[in-house]
């Protein structure tokens, strides 16, 4: 895109690419995307379905549980902010529209 706009594009402030990430953020990052969601009908998205969780650890053998739970549990609360607001803006839209 910046070459698009005549700019040279700088490393700096280029995003890393997936495998830019270690091997253990990769996998955390596909095995919270074989998870199951969790949802509500009024609430959205409220979180990953983590029972087959210790077959995905144990199939990935993955050695540091607890940094593979942490980078988990930090995608699932970006995912469940990210669906609040997108409730809350189809909410807030739908009262501006009935007003």
């Amino acid at each position: 895109m910046m070459e698009q706009l005549g700019q040279k594009p700088s490393m700096e402030e280029m995003p890393p690419d997936y495998e830019d990430f270690p091997d253990i953020v990769i996998e955390a990052i596909e095995t919270f995307n074989s998870l199951g969601d969790r949802v509500q009908a009024d609430i959205g998205y409220i979180g990953k379905d983590y029972t087959n969780l210790p077959y995905y650890m144990k199939i990935n053998k993955v050695e540091d549980e607890d940094l593979f739970l942490s980078i988990l549990l930090r995608l699932d609360a970006q995912a469940i902010e990210i669906s609040s607001k997108r409730m809350k803006a189809q909410m807030d839209k739908a009262k501006r529209g009935h007003g």
